[in-house]
């Protein structure tokens, strides 16, 4: 459901609310950081966790509810789309040139491309998303703020998906085990109480 700003609250979701965002990454194991992101520890908890002398006797923080995975599919798709690399030099000049005012109003010094790896405020992503879709281009590629070695797309609606296939998640899955281990992660038990 839309948020009062009319946005899913996306990094690259439209600041108007006239187009939606299709969020997709080239490797499999980029959803998995993308999505289970939002589950990792606060690095203040984990910090003060650490300074607490004696045996380590407590369940960490970080548990991806089983449920989680029961109510999600894995998808592999094509779209053609002409893209953005808000990341190459010439975008970032001209984003720099464009969103200036933006910029300075939302406190930053300077835009390169520190700006896309930020997660706030995301009135500054959306507005690359904005800018980007009045070019009448398709999306946007840009790197995980998770590792650049993670490719990821913004798709603006309307889109068009060729062969579309899904599958279930399991639990012993490689990349979504990789994705637990990066990010400090546990599947929490699917024991009920």
């Amino acid at each position: 459901m839309a948020g009062a700003d009319g946005t899913f609250g996306g990094r690259f979701d439209d600041p108007d609310a006239q187009y939606r965002v299709l969020y997709a990454s080239s490797q499999r194991l980029g959803c998995f950081l993308e999505t289970l992101a939002r589950f990792r520890p606060d690095l203040t908890l984990i910090a003060e966790l650490a300074d607490i002398g004696g045996e380590d006797d407590f369940v960490p923080p970080g548990t991806v509810p089983p449920e989680w995975m029961e109510e999600r599919r894995m998808g592999v798709a094509r779209v053609e789309a002409v893209c953005a690399d808000i990341g190459a030099s010439d975008w970032l000049g001209h984003l720099r040139s464009e969103l200036a005012r933006k910029t300075v109003a939302l406190g930053f010094g300077d835009f390169d491309a520190a700006n896309l790896q930020q997660s706030v405020p995301r009135s500054l992503t959306q507005a690359i998303s904005r800018s980007v879709y009045q070019e009448d281009l398709s999306g946007i590629r840009y790197l995980s703020r998770y590792g650049h070695d993670i490719e990821n797309w913004a798709i603006f609606e309307p889109f068009r998906i060729e062969g579309p296939k899904t599958e279930h998640l399991t639990p012993g899955d490689f990349d979504f085990q990789t994705a637990l281990r990066i990010h400090g992660l546990r599947l929490g038990s699917t024991e009920r109480i």
